[in-house]
């Protein structure tokens, strides 16, 4: 028994430490953020109990409903200090309001892809919150560093959602680890233990996770939604050009198969005009929201590459405690 306990702490000692700016979390983790929808308060709450980062995405939901899911998983994480952050796509039209209502909650940090507004760092120093880019190249991640950054999250090929390379994670990410001060995140097809460890030796400082924590019980999409990602089987992901005007990787059903054709036009019901710029081929928006209602056939449901990996649906914190162990055994 007695050995049993000190083994356990020698255990947790060992754990890497994901730090930058004032977050200093338990587990080299950051979970992704994925909208329309897919984490929420519901979500980020729970990778923060289990000793992560946990981020709320901002897409496709309103400035009031962000303010409401903040402070819910605020609440629901703070007993344990877990660290809650905000994902603010910069392609969308709200991208400013959205990002001074998240530092007005006092958010622990904020997280944007999709393009890069100096303005971001700025607000973020102005509230001392720290502001990190996704990147997918050196150019872009030294861009970021030299505008503020706090540090970036290098994604590969292998992400689920929009992609901004066609590089494999483990290709791209030493160039940023060698071109930048400071921290590096790596993200796109982390699935193991293993991963983590091949990610922190080529010299990152924590992984993101997206796929892998949509198959929780905590995760706010809904269960068909969940179910597509343990059906999925090989070669079931396909990439898509959205009306964002990048390509996204996402799971083949009734949808795809008829945008694949990028020639194809598809009637839009309503317009919100939420994105800066949109090829109006069709409505990305309705269709991320469809998928978030459950009619997963004729909705985009966003995976990454090895998405058929996910056998079953499990807590937020049985898939970082398997993670840690594997990560500890391949060390």
């Amino acid at each position: 028994m007695i050995r049993s306990h000190i083994m356990k702490e020698v255990f947790i000692l060992e754990l890497p430490i994901l730090q930058f700016g004032h977050i200093k979390s338990r587990v080299p983790i950051m979970q992704g953020g994925m909208g329309v929808g897919i984490s929420l308060s519901g979500l980020a709450a729970a990778v923060a109990n289990a000793g992560g980062i946990g981020t709320i995405s901002g897409t496709g939901i309103t400035i009031e409903e962000l303010r409401s899911h903040i402070r819910k998983a605020r609440e629901e994480s703070k007993e344990r200090m877990g660290y809650i952050g905000v994902n603010i796509l910069f392609a969308v039209k709200d991208f400013a309001e959205k990002m001074q209502a998240a530092l007005e909650e006092k958010v622990d940090f904020i997280i944007s892809g999709a393009g890069i507004s100096r303005d971001m760092y700025a607000w973020g120093k102005a509230h001392n919150t720290p502001v990190i880019s996704i990147v997918s190249s050196a150019k872009v991640a030294r861009l970021s560093e030299r505008l503020g950054a706090s540090a970036v999250v290098v994604e590969g090929f292998e992400a689920g959602g929009h992609l901004g390379t066609d590089r494999p994670l483990f290709d791209i990410l030493p160039e940023v680890v060698e071109a930048v001060n400071i921290p590096v995140i790596a993200a796109g097809g982390i699935m193991t233990g293993e991963d983590i460890a091949k990610a922190m030796r080529l010299g990152a400082s924590g992984v993101q996770i997206g796929t892998h924590f949509v198959a929780s019980h905590e995760c706010d999409a809904p269960l068909a939604f969940k179910q597509m990602y343990v059906d999925a089987k090989q070669d079931d992901t396909i990439l898509v050009k959205t009306t964002v005007g990048l390509y996204g990787r996402a799971i083949k059903n009734r949808l795809t198969d008829l945008i694949s054709n990028e020639e194809t036009k598809l009637r839009i019901k309503k317009c919100h005009k939420c994105l800066k710029i949109c090829s109006f081929r069709f409505c990305t928006m309705e269709a991320l929201n469809n998928a978030i209602i459950g009619d997963v056939q004729n909705g985009l449901v966003f995976a990454g590459s090895r998405v058929q990996e996910i056998k079953e649906i499990r807590s937020v914190q049985q898939i970082i405690d398997k993670l840690m162990d594997e990560y500890q055994e391949v060390r």
